[in-house]
């Protein structure tokens, strides 16, 4: 039977795949996008495609009605085959009006041409608004629950919803309350959007309103439509929202909500009829269920219609009902898992207090919720006060405003307004891959520990997809705005190729003016960041061309990267026979006369780094910043190798480890380090060997994984040393082991300021350490015992520490913290970097 394919090989193969896949549609995009810019053309799209919908469907009737604008051409974007059908029947011969399928070649091209860009949701992760487009995004709703970064997990799950709305022009707002709860706290846009709050109600609210004829007309199609005589019968909408587990097996959750209605509809009575409006995507599952058929309404018909046709409503948490309050007419609240969903999901609002009965069964509901609809009859007590915050605005006219300020510039007394800011300087830093590894470490401690008063930080990372990159990613203090990658740089292959192989053969930042390549660069910024501006930005990774590029071509603003290493010894570092980053940060140290602030994380670090990379930027450049611990009761963060392994939890090695450390009268040495050359490892073990023949009661372990961990085991086994040394491999919680062990022990040829070494100063253990280029001063007060690189020298020192002359190391963190972040404060501009030292234009792309 053949071995199956490693894991890495796995991998890349699938990758390959995706690729190609993509690869028609990333052509087609970058075709489109070369397209002029079609001034005159509107493109529509809402729910992802699923109809002709909410308000951009209320503000694209009212452009069609109005002579001033009968030259627009209007596209919608419609995946829904149903809703395109039915859109295509009511405006058949008017030639004004197109559908498209979304995502196909004809919506990429529209979306990259036309003039104005209207959506309620989101445009898919390749979209960029070009220069010379509008783009309105108008959401769909006030919330109730939670949204955005204040959701659990919300940083990933808004990830496409932040960049979309960064790339707005215009952000719809149907009161004050979802502009700042909504867009500037809960997407956290305040300070960095550039765009423009539109407060002046919601054009889909607008449909609401018809004339009695008109009224009375619509319910007679309705009825027709469901089969059922609606004639003098009071409709109440039930229109929970979709929380099933699964959109493809619904019909469990389904079935419970026909309970739910014919609930309702025994406690309101015979002069009532329950109808019922389902989540758009379920809506043809609740279709084939026989108890909801005859009163399912059909999904092509406006939602703000059935609110203007329906005397109550019954909901739970959907923000339809922020729509109703404009109705003045009565609502229930239908919550039989409010407190789960309370704290699954959360809410902006208590239950208790909403505008309306409150109740978990349908039947108690439906008896309290009768009284309100007799004629006459006084509305819920919190029902005037809800209508004033959430529907100030209503008055018909939301549309014509809306249409005034984005499609005629008119914006004298209207409501408009940038976001909110403050003086705070505006910080960007790339984190790099978000690995278990001491920069993601470093970066986590970094930014959890800067004051949220003094500075607006923003983190950029690739979208985190494994368990690893998910863990530390969630390790990030909630209010630090993150903002993921989603997808690829947007342009022709042949232009990509052409741009891999210029950064790869000539000078990266000569190669993408001279071959125009900014563009792409550019396209790319925009993509992930919309308009958003910082006053600081910083490649705290330091070790990819890419990023390090990307993060050149932000708008003007002061640039830093991190050097965390010595970094001329890491591009020349040799793994099995090769040197895998002599190329990649041969490119890297292109860019550095580029950036303003050259950031080494320990001063004799500086040193050499502006001593060894004098050729690539002026020694004035060369700056300091040490790392800062974390708390060690935080799991510490072991590395990962390049091919992906992950961190050790099975429990063979947890017994084997708790039996190893169990047993006593054992000095344990520990080491803690990624497996490979620049480490030297395999020098710790011949010296280590040297030790153990004359003191046999003591132990080495190695945490750690990487390339040269097979080559290790080998060695240990070559040495007869087999049970004495002990490699465990990559941990998630290193500490917990450090903590049992007595003195820890350092090999390295070359380091930066390892975050290892702060955590054994914090855990209180003796240090012996090689004498790498940066080991003096890695620590505050030289609190470590220093030898030569050499075999000898090191068994010596770790004799040392057994004849009790090495000392425990130890950190005043409060004080160490204090110290890190004033130098830290000396890095970043006090006012914005237009009026301070913004970056040089030597280099700069």
């Amino acid at each position: 039977m053949r071995s199956p394919l490693p894991p890495a090989v796995t991998r890349a193969v699938r990758s390959l795949l995706t690729r190609a896949k993509r690869v028609p549609t990333s052509e087609l995009i970058a075709w489109a996008r070369s397209r002029p810019i079609q001034s005159r053309t509107v493109l529509y799209e809402s729910f992802a495609g699923n109809g002709a919908l909410c308000n951009p469907e209320a503000i694209f009737r009212a452009l069609l009605a109005d002579p001033e604008f009968a030259d627009l051409t209007h596209i919608w974007a419609i995946g829904d085959a149903d809703a395109a059908a039915a859109l295509r029947a009511e405006f058949d011969g008017d030639r004004r009006v197109v559908i498209v399928r979304r995502g196909s070649g004809a919506y990429w091209r529209a979306v990259s041409t036309a003039g104005y860009l209207i959506n309620n949701a989101t445009f898919p992760p390749a979209f960029s608004k070009r220069v010379g487009q509008v783009y309105l995004n108008t959401w769909h709703g006030t919330p109730l629950k939670l949204m955005g970064f204040d959701m659990p997990g919300g940083a990933r799950e808004s990830a496409n919803t932040l960049r979309n709305l960064l790339n707005a022009d215009y952000l719809l707002a149907a009161n004050p309350f979802m502009a700042e709860t909504m867009y500037e706290d809960a997407y956290q846009l305040r300070n960095v959007y550039r765009g423009a709050i539109i407060e002046e109600g919601y054009p889909r609210i607008d449909r609401q309103r018809m004339s009695d004829v008109d009224r009375r007309q619509r319910i007679a199609d309705l009825g027709a439509a469901l089969g059922v005589d609606l004639t003098g019968k009071r409709i109440v909408l039930f229109a929970p929202t979709w929380r099933g587990s699964s959109f493809q097996a619904p019909d469990a959750d389904l079935a419970h909500l026909a309970d739910q209605a014919a609930g309702l509809q025994r406690a309101l009575g015979d002069d009532s009829i329950v109808l019922l409006k389902t989540h758009q995507v379920v809506h043809r599952a609740a279709s084939g269920i026989p108890a909801l058929r005859r009163l399912l309404v059909p999904n092509t018909t406006p939602t703000n219609v059935l609110l203007g046709l329906a005397d109550a409503l019954v909901t739970d948490y959907s923000s339809i009902f922020f729509d109703f309050l404009a109705t003045d007419r009565p609502i229930g609240f239908l919550v039989p898992d409010g407190d789960a969903y309370g704290a699954e999901r959360g809410t902006y609002m208590p239950l208790d207090q909403l505008p309306g009965p409150v109740h978990t069964a349908a039947e108690a509901l439906g008896r309290e919720l009768a009284p309100l609809m007799a004629t006459g009859a006084d509305a819920h007590p919190r029902y005037a006060e809800w209508a004033r915050r959430f529907v100030p605005y209503e008055d018909g006219s939301a549309t014509f405003r809306v249409v005034d300020i984005v499609f005629r510039g008119r914006t004298a007394d209207r409501r408009v307004r940038p976001v909110r800011r403050d003086e705070r300087p505006r910080l960007l830093f790339y984190l790099g891959g978000m690995r278990l590894n001491g920069i993601t470490t470093a970066a986590v401690n970094l930014l959890n520990s800067l004051d949220p008063e003094r500075y607006d930080v923003t983190a950029l990372m690739a979208f985190p997809r494994g368990a690893t990159t998910k863990h530390n990613q969630s390790r990030l203090d909630p209010g630090i705005r993150q903002v993921f990658r989603l997808g690829g740089m947007n342009g022709s292959k042949a232009r990509q190729i052409m741009r891999r192989v210029a950064d790869v053969s000539t000078d990266p930042l000569r190669a993408h003016r001279r071959l125009g390549h900014r563009t792409l660069w550019r396209d790319e910024w925009t993509r992930i960041f919309g308009s958003a501006k910082f006053d600081w930005v910083a490649d705290f990774s330091g070790y990819s061309p890419f990023w390090a590029h990307l993060m050149l071509h932000s708008p003007r603003a002061v640039r830093a990267i991190w050097l965390h290493n010595e970094m001329a010894a890491d591009r020349d570092r040799t793994v099995n026979g090769k040197q895998p980053f002599r190329r990649s940060l041969g490119r890297v140290f292109a860019m550095y006369r580029a950036y303003d602030q050259l950031v080494s994380v320990s001063p004799a670090l500086t040193d050499l780094n502006r001593a060894e990379l004098a050729e690539y930027a002026p020694s004035d450049r060369f700056v300091t910043l040490r790392n800062l611990p974390d708390l060690v009761s935080t799991p510490a963060l072991d590395e990962r190798d390049e091919e992906g392994e992950e961190p050790e939890e099975d429990a063979a090695l947890g017994e084997t480890l708790d039996a190893a450390l169990a047993v006593p009268g054992i000095r344990r040495f520990i080491t803690v380090g990624r497996l490979s050359t620049e480490k030297n490892h395999a020098r710790l073990i011949r010296a280590f060997a040297m030790l153990s023949a004359t003191d046999p009661d003591t132990q080495l372990l190695i945490v750690g994984g990487g390339p040269l961990r097979t080559e290790l085991e080998q060695q240990v086994r070559d040495a007869g040393l087999t049970g004495r040394v002990i490699l465990t491999g990559p941990l998630r919680d290193p500490a917990s082991v450090m903590r049992r062990c007595d003195c820890f022990v350092l090999s390295s040829d070359y380091e930066g300021q390892p975050m290892v070494l702060i955590e054994a100063a914090q855990l209180g253990l003796p240090i012996v350490s090689t004498a790498f280029g940066s080991a003096r001063g890695a620590l505050p007060g030289d609190d470590m015992h220093i030898v030569d690189r050499d075999d000898s020298a090191l068994a010596a020192g770790m004799a040392d520490f057994l004849a009790g002359r090495v000392a425990p190391a130890s950190l005043d963190v409060g004080t160490y913290t204090s110290e890190v972040l004033a130098q830290f404060d000396t890095l970043v501009p006090r006012a914005p970097a237009s009026h301070g030292s913004a970056a040089r234009s030597s280099g700069t792309p």
